[in-house]
């Protein structure tokens, strides 16, 4: 059945578009961000209002995401199904909803939260829709790490939705992010190297080939469990966040090990790639769990 933005004949095909599992992960990293800006209660506005303008700003660049890559997407067998190849929205009618959705966004974010979390956002909106899709993800077997900022800004939103500025702890949260990022996406990219490949995006495993490809995501792997105990290292979360951090990195460097020790078998790459997602949403859980039970109760 053909669905578009004037009839909504099906709402289900635009809330595809807008990547609702990849929202729901960037939404609760901004959430954990407000918290961790304060001692206590972030305030009702900044909770509710920095939630819901964040959120839209990265539903309208998810679905701006879908519209640029539409034309590689049909020749892609993990994306080939979503609705713009399929032809079940038309190019005008997702182009209206995404910019709708970041105007809603703006509207709310400058007016309602404060200017600097507005213009922080739309920078991350323009980062991840148009520099990293159109230019860097063509660009350089290296997109996904440069692109990898506007990725890694949520949780630095949702700190200055609370608080109107950012300083070190929210650049923390953002560093954890964006050295958490090319792991992730490599070993998708390890899982779907040959389909990267014609449709001529210049992937690293592409580029410089799955062993060299993961060797770096052991590495980054290392670096990424450097990087998550600087939280407890400088006094801003204690024992749990840590235990759960060293935990979460020896497990991520398991995978990252099968990888190389198993070559062959691409499972072992989605594996990885799906635990990555698990890893980054209980890790910033820590975070907030860490922070009210040990830091609010003295524990």
């Amino acid at each position: 059945m053909s669905a578009n933005i004037e009839t909504l004949t099906d709402w289900r095909d635009f809330y595809e578009l807008t990547k609702p599992r990849v929202v729901a992960l960037i939404v609760f990293t901004a959430v954990v961000g407000m918290f961790l800006a304060v001692p206590a209660w972030p305030g009702a506005i900044p909770l509710i209002f920095g939630t819901l303008g964040i959120g839209f700003a990265a539903s309208g660049a998810a679905v701006f995401n879908h519209v640029l890559d539409a034309r590689i997407d049909i020749h892609m067998l993990r994306t080939r199904g979503r609705p713009l190849p399929q032809g079940r929205v038309s190019e005008r009618a997702a182009l209206s909803f995404a910019s709708a959705l970041c105007v809603i966004s703006m509207i709310i974010l400058w007016f309602i939260v404060n200017p600097l979390t507005a213009v922080l956002t739309s920078c991350s909106l323009v980062g991840y829709a148009v520099i990293y899709t159109v230019y860097l993800k063509r660009a350089t077997p290296q997109n996904i790490v440069i692109g990898g900022a506007a990725g890694a800004a949520p949780p630095l939103l949702g700190w200055a939705a609370v608080t109107g500025e950012i300083n070190s702890g929210a650049l923390l949260l953002f560093l954890i992010i964006f050295v958490w990022t090319p792991p992730h996406f490599w070993a998708l990219a390890i899982a779907r190297k040959e389909e990267y490949a014609k449709v001529d995006i210049p992937m690293l495993p592409v580029t410089h080939g799955e062993a060299y490809t993961r060797l770096t995501i052991l590495l980054y792997t290392i670096l990424l469990i450097l990087v998550t105990v600087i939280p407890y290292a400088t006094g801003m979360s204690g024992l749990i966040y840590l235990v759960t951090a060293l935990v979460l990195g020896a497990m991520f460097t398991f995978h990252a090990i099968q990888m190389m020790r198993y070559p062959d078998e691409l499972d072992r790459a989605m594996a990885t790639f799906k635990f990555s997602i698990n890893y980054l949403g209980l890790l910033f859980g820590a975070l907030l769990l860490d922070h009210y039970f040990l830091f609010q109760l003295n524990l």
